[in-house]
C-alpha cells in the first residue's frame, strides 16, 4: 500500500478518498527539518500553499512519485526540480472555476448597487437610500479579457443578466466563443465598447501590465474594471491616476501586484475602488472540490495511470528518447517563437517533419510545439502530457505531416505553420550537431540560434537599413550577439533576425518601427 504524507490541512472528502487506497500520514505545520525527515518514507506528498516543496525536500524524498497541490498555484513547489527527478506534480486547476466566476459577478453587482458604501453608511447609523442610486447590469456590455475556463463561465453568467458579451483571447476560436455567448473581438474594440471589463487572463511576459495607462485611456469613460485573475495584469499607479482623473468610473479588485496589499496603498481607501483580500476561490464548495480533485489525481499517479492534467510529466518517450530529446527542445522553441511573432488568431497549426525524423514517433515533438505555443498565454501550465488536451479545449486544430527531406541543406527539419493568406506565418528549425537552429522564417532562409532575446524585423531591402537598425539599438544600449538577413529577391522584402544580450525597450522598439522601410518589428523571448 502506498504511503501519502499530507502536510497542510485538507478537506475531509479528499482525505477519505486517500485513506481508502493508501496509508496516510497527516502532519500539518511541519518545520523544515521535520518535513525533510517525514518525506523520506512516503510515495506522495499533498500540500496547499503553506508547505514549501523545495529542491532539498525533493532530493531527500527518494520514494516520491507525485506531489499534489490542493489548489491552483504551484509557486511553492520546485516544478523544474520535480520534473528532473521524475516526480509528477498535479494540482486542482479547475476546482475553483465556479467560485472565481461567481466572485467576479459579486464584485460587479456590488459596484452596480453600491453595496459596500451603503452597508457602511447603515452601520454608521445613516439611512439615505437616495444617496446610493445604482445602475443595472441588464443591457450593459461586458468585455472579458481571457476566455479560458473562468472567462467562459463569466460569459455564460453574463448572458443570464442579458448583457452583451465581448471577449478577447487570441488563442480561442470564434466558434468556442460563440458557444458561450460571446463575440470575439480585438482588445482595442473591447476596451472602447465595454461598460465593464473583467480580467481572466494568465500572467506572463505578454500580459504583465496589460492594463496600462494607454489601455485605461482607451476604455469607455465611466467604465468599470474588475480583476479576479492576477494583480500583475494592471498597472496600479495608472489605475489610480485614471480614477482620480474621472476617466475610469470604478474598479473592483480581488488580486494585487503584491499581496497582502500595502497598508499605504491608495487602493485601500480610494472611494471608487472595491477591494477584497483574494477571495476568489474561498468557498466551502471549492475547498471540498479542490481536496477531492487533488486526491483523485494523486491516486491515479500512484496507480500508474495517465494523468492528462499534470502540471509536469516525467519524459516517458520509449527507447527513442535519446534521438528525440533535442527535437523536443526544438519544437518547444519553434512554438514559443511563432506565438510571439504572429498577430493571427490561433485556430489551426500544422507541424511538418522533413527527413529521417519523420520515421520516428513525432507525437511528443508535436506536443512540445503545442506547449511552446500555448504555455505563454494559457492560464494553466501546459506540458507534454496535457498539451493536446489544452489545445482541444481552446478550439485549436493540430495536424501533422511527414515528407521526404527534399532539397533542403538540412537532413531533418521541423516546420510549423499557422494562419492563412496575409496572416500566414511559418517557422522551421533543425538540429545541427547538438545545436538548435532556426533555419526558415516566413519562407526566408536564415540560420540563427533560437535562444534568449530575439528581434525580428521585416523590411524593404535598401542600402543602409541594417546600419540604421544597429544605430538605434546601440543608442538604446542593446548589444547584438548575432544577426542574419534573409531575402528572396534583390531589393525586395527581407527579414532580419538578431539575437540580443538584453531585451529591447518599448521606446527603442517604437523608434525601430518608425524607420522608413521597416514593415514590422517583433520581439521574442525564448
Amino acid at each position: 500500500m502506498p504511503r501519502i504524507l499530507i502536510s497542510d490541512a485538507l478537506a475531509g472528502p479528499g482525505l477519505d478518498l486517500l485513506q481508502a487506497e493508501a496509508q496516510v500520514t497527516i502532519a500539518p505545520g511541519l518545520n523544515g527539518a521535520e518535513l525533510l525527515s517525514a518525506v523520506r518514507e512516503h510515495d506522495a506528498l499533498v500540500v496547499r500553499s503553506a508547505t514549501k516543496v523545495t529542491a532539498e525536500v525533493l532530493a531527500v524524498g527518494t520514494r516520491l512519485r507525485v506531489v499534489g497541490r490542493a489548489g491552483v498555484g504551484v509557486d511553492n513547489i520546485d516544478v523544474d526540480e520535480a520534473t528532473r527527478r521524475g516526480i509528477v506534480v498535479v494540482n486542482s486547476a479547475g476546482a475553483s472555476t465556479i467560485a472565481v466566476a461567481e466572485h467576479a459577478f459579486a464584485l460587479m453587482l456590488a459596484l452596480a448597487r453600491n453595496v459596500a458604501p451603503a452597508s457602511a453608511a447603515v452601520a454608521r447609523g445613516e439611512w439615505s437610500p437616495g444617496t446610493f442610486i445604482g445602475t443595472e447590469l441588464h443591457g450593459k456590455v461586458l468585455g472579458i479579457v481571457g476566455l479560458g475556463r473562468i472567462g467562459t463561465q463569466v460569459a455564460r453568467r453574463a448572458r443570464a443578466f442579458e448583457m452583451r458579451v465581448l471577449a478577447h483571447d487570441p488563442f480561442v476560436s470564434p466558434a468556442l466563443a460563440a458557444a458561450c455567448g460571446a463575440e470575439l473581438v480585438d482588445l482595442n474594440r473591447l476596451l472602447a465598447e465595454s461598460d465593464v471589463v473583467s480580467l481572466h487572463a494568465p500572467l506572463g511576459a505578454s500580459t504583465g501590465g496589460l492594463v496600462d495607462a494607454s489601455a485605461l485611456a482607451a476604455m469607455k469613460r465611466g467604465a468599470w474594471l474588475v480583476n479576479c485573475a492576477r494583480g500583475g495584469l494592471i498597472d496600479e499607479a495608472a489605475l489610480v491616476a485614471s480614477l482620480d482623473a474621472g476617466h475610469l468610473g470604478a474598479a473592483a479588485l480581488d488580486v494585487f501586484a503584491r499581496e497582502p496589499l500595502a497598508q499605504d496603498s491608495p487602493l485601500r481607501t480610494h472611494p471608487s475602488v472595491l477591494c477584497t483580500p483574494h477571495l476568489g476561490a474561498s468557498t466551502r464548495e471549492a475547498q471540498v472540490e479542490v481536496a477531492t480533485d487533488v486526491a483523485r489525481l494523486v491516486l491515479a499517479c500512484l496507480r500508474g495511470e495517465h494523468v492528462a492534467g499534470a502540471v509536469n510529466a516525467p519524459l516517458r518517450v520509449p527507447e527513442e528518447i535519446a534521438y528525440l530529446e533535442p527535437y523536443l527542445r526544438l519544437g518547444e522553441h519553434l512554438g514559443r517563437a511563432l506565438v510571439q511573432l504572429t498577430d493571427a488568431r490561433l485556430d489551426a497549426v500544422e507541424v511538418t517533419y522533413h527527413g529521417e525524423v519523420a520515421d520516428h514517433d513525432t507525437g511528443p515533438v508535436t506536443a512540445a510545439v503545442i506547449k511552446g505555443l500555448l504555455a505563454p498565454v494559457s492560464e494553466e501550465r501546459v506540458n507534454l502530457i496535457n498539451a493536446r488536451h489544452v489545445a482541444r479545449s481552446r478550439g485549436l486544430h493540430v495536424s501533422e505531416r511527414k515528407v521526404e527531406a527534399g532539397d533542403s541543406p538540412y537532413a531533418n527539419v521541423v516546420s510549423v505553420e499557422m494562419g492563412s493568406g496575409a496572416a500566414r506565418r511559418d517557422i522551421a528549425g533543425a538540429i545541427v550537431g547538438s545545436e538548435l537552429r532556426l533555419v526558415r522564417l516566413d519562407g526566408y532562409a536564415v540560420d540563427v540560434a533560437p535562444v534568449g532575446h530575439v528581434l525580428v524585423t521585416r523590411h524593404l531591402d535598401r542600402p543602409g537599413m541594417i546600419g540604421r537598425v544597429g544605430t538605434i539599438l546601440g543608442e538604446g544600449d542593446v548589444n547584438i550577439s548575432a544577426m542574419q538577413v534573409g531575402r528572396r529577391t534583390l531589393r525586395g522584402e527581407a527579414v532580419m533576425v538578431m539575437t540580443l544580450d538584453e531585451p529591447v525597450s518599448r521606446d527603442v522598439e517604437g523608434r525601430l518601427a518608425a524607420i522608413d522601410g521597416i514593415l514590422s518589428v517583433k520581439q521574442v523571448t525564448l
